[in-house]
């Protein structure tokens, strides 16, 4: 056995070691130059040994992807958790900035947990996904919107989502700022967000 199987058998943390070098790999060349070879290249371990731990690329792929999304959940809850003794509404708009945070930081990933590929990918057994997300987001808008029927709450929960997924989609492709500086772009995801919560507060009312 050479040198370089070895490792790929007895590496110290293997599964670690490939996600994190698939995750990179997704944020450099994106889906279509993501492959089990290279994160194993990557990781210093022999092309086979992948196989210990992901059985196929979409197996790492999905790990990927739950990862991303228990990390999205979490910069929002501590979003929104800075301005807990706030109104209602501020945590909304916490919400949104934490989500905005997490895709500008990545991006490629971001993207990936939303994309079609994803969809083809088998979630494991407990995997909450996106549907985490929507009910971190109900949480919230039950003490936005208080006695308003669930038919005015879908309307506010979707209003609120896309409005945070598109304004950081379109500033990802470069459709919206790109000729504002970093700080000029924050603040207008921040007045977007705050337009949306008073809004959806505007919902909320006979």
């Amino acid at each position: 056995m050479t040198r370089s199987k070895a490792r790929g058998y007895h590496h110290g943390d293997l599964r670690e070691a490939l996600v994190a070098s698939g995750r990179k790999l997704v944020e450099e060349k994106g889906i279509r130059g993501f492959t089990l070879r290279e994160c194993a290249r990557r990781a210093e371990v022999s092309h086979a040994a992948p196989a210990h731990h992901f059985a196929s690329m979409d197996d790492l792929l999905a790990e990927l992807i739950r990862r991303g999304f228990a990390e999205l959940k979490a910069a929002m809850t501590t979003e929104a958790e800075r301005v807990a003794d706030e109104e209602p509404a501020a945590r909304l708009v916490g919400l949104g900035v934490g989500y905005m945070a997490f895709a500008a930081a990545n991006p490629t990933l971001f993207q990936l947990m939303f994309s079609r590929e994803a969809n083809h990918i088998e979630p494991k057994e407990g995997d909450e996904g996106a549907a985490s997300l929507r009910r971190l987001l109900a949480v919230v808008l039950d003490d936005v919107l208080a006695e308003a029927s669930n038919e005015v709450r879908q309307q506010a929960a979707d209003f609120a989502w896309s409005t945070m997924h598109g304004f950081i989609t379109l500033v990802l492709e470069g459709e919206i700022g790109g000729g504002d500086s970093s700080k000029a772009l924050k603040a207008r995801g921040l007045a977007t967000l705050a337009a949306m919560a008073e809004t959806v507060v505007r919902l909320a009312r006979p």
